[in-house]
């Protein structure tokens, strides 16, 4: 699945010929390796959430997403990387955006270096509340926003059924 995933957005990847592929944690850290491998880099730049000594206050930013509501963690980039993306045309890859919460503190913390990636490339997308988002940070940000799978959001409803949940568009 992990290499199907990762051809599928390397392909999605591809037309914007990036120097330099970003993986967020967790998920989004194999799957951003096996794109930048299928895109021909040898390397990619991997975030974390777990502070190594060597890590700056100013290289990070609160994180919180679905998964990890409380803004406990932050997510951080090693300064030791930052030959690597200064000038370049990045694309972030993660597994899954849904709130948009997560990407928002990497698109912060990536644009207090001045960088804003040319794509972000999802393993899938969930919903559409990210669109909010992301545009709350900068209206053309939703438009980067690449996925191999878009699902809905599911809801129970008053009978004890799932449906998906309405976005605005659909309203």
């Amino acid at each position: 699945m992990e290499d199907s995933l990762a051809e599928a957005m390397a392909d999605l990847a591809r037309p914007f010929d990036a120097d330099i592929i970003i993986g967020i944690p967790t998920l989004g850290l194999p799957l951003a390796n096996g794109v930048a491998r299928r895109l021909g880099h040898r390397r990619m730049v991997p975030l974390g959430t777990s502070r190594k000594f060597w890590y700056r206050d100013e290289l990070s930013e609160p994180l919180s997403s679905i998964t990890s509501p409380d803004h406990a963690k932050r997510v951080f980039l090693d300064p030791r990387l930052l030959p690597l993306l200064e000038n370049r045309r990045v694309i972030v890859v993660d597994d899954v955006i849904s709130s948009g919460a997560s990407m928002t503190a990497v698109l912060r913390l990536l644009g207090r270096i001045g960088i804003k990636p040319v794509a972000a490339v999802f393993a899938m997308t969930q919903g559409e509340r990210w669109r909010d988002a992301l545009a709350d940070l900068d209206r053309t940000l939703p438009t980067l926003v690449f996925s191999a799978i878009a699902s809905p959001i599911f809801a129970v409803t008053p009978e004890g059924l799932w449906r998906p949940e309405l976005s605005v568009q659909d309203i």
